[in-house]
């Protein structure tokens, strides 16, 4: 018969009796191999540390072989438990943003803005401070690769970020107006550390859309983050909110405190693509000869 790991009942008995006989702390239980690994693996399971139940052999002979003291040993179990929730944290906020795709800042070319500040941005303090940040530039500039470099960078910080198009957000709020849900979906908005905006101004919205727009904005005036990013400047706001006065003031709601960064008019998009083909004489020109 293999030995079996003691119960939980043998322990606490093991520790009054320990207690009783004025000793520091419980008694200490002399365990084989199996039965230790047996423990171990029902006690990570009752605690939920899955990283600890499948590190733990490993760690344990590495730990034999550098000679580690105890403590030490048990410092490597659980950092490698934080680091894996913490992983697995970042993972799921990225997931919950719901971004199109992964665009990160150290992946876009600093070259193009010389002036950005991505390091600062990146490290999430205007955030914290309840700053927006507004991206404007013509289509292909980078806007969007830099609104979801943020959002990740903010995600992967522990925050709870959210990305959507304006389109998108705007018949999310009117669908949930008409099914009487409003109150319960700006709530949702409301607890986001970051609301990444993509594609303002670009579609034209009805009067309703707007104020209900201007609704998810002014919740998040000097309280929480957005970040915007258009292909029109402030000018022409008032081609997408129609009201004039609605527009001065959703302008005035995302500039106040705000980092507001020009991307410029020349392409990003077809900057990088002639960048990635072969000068003349490359590949490319050579297959088109043969």
């Amino acid at each position: 018969m293999s030995p079996s790991a003691p119960s939980a009942k043998t322990r606490a008995t093991g520790a009054a009796r320990g207690a009783a006989e004025g000793g520091a702390g419980p008694a200490v239980t002399r365990l084989a191999d199996p039965a230790a690994e047996a423990a171990i693996g029902a006690a990570c399971q009752a605690l939920h540390l899955p990283t600890v139940r499948a590190e733990a052999g490993r760690l344990a002979d590495a730990a034999a072989r550098e000679r580690l003291s105890h403590r030490a040993f048990l410092a490597e179990v659980l950092a490698a438990e934080c680091d894996e929730r913490d992983a697995r944290r970042r993972t799921r906020r990225v997931q919950e943003a719901r971004f199109p795709r992964l665009k990160r800042l150290a992946e876009f070319d600093l070259a193009a803005l010389p002036e950005l500040p991505p390091a600062t941005l990146a490290g999430g303090g205007w955030i914290d401070a309840g700053q927006p940040v507004v991206l404007l530039g013509d289509s292909g500039t980078g806007k969007t690769h830099l609104l979801i470099g943020l959002g990740i960078a903010a995600a992967e910080g522990g925050r709870r970020v959210r990305y959507a198009t304006t389109a998108a957000l705007v018949n999310e709020l009117a669908e949930a107006a008409d099914e009487r849900q409003l109150s319960r979906v700006l709530g949702r908005y409301a607890r986001l550390d970051l609301l990444c905006l993509d594609e303002l101004g670009y579609v034209h919205l009805d009067p309703r859309g707007a104020e209900l727009l201007f609704q998810i904005i002014t919740d998040r005036e000097e309280r929480a983050s957005i970040a915007c990013a258009s292909n029109a400047p402030f000018s022409e706001w008032g081609q997408t909110f129609t009201d004039p006065r609605l527009a001065a003031a959703v302008v005035d709601r995302l500039t106040f405190h705000a980092h507001i960064i020009n991307t410029g008019t020349a392409s990003y998009r077809l900057r990088s693509t002639r960048a990635a083909r072969p000068g003349p004489g490359g590949t490319e020109q050579n297959q088109a000869r043969s």
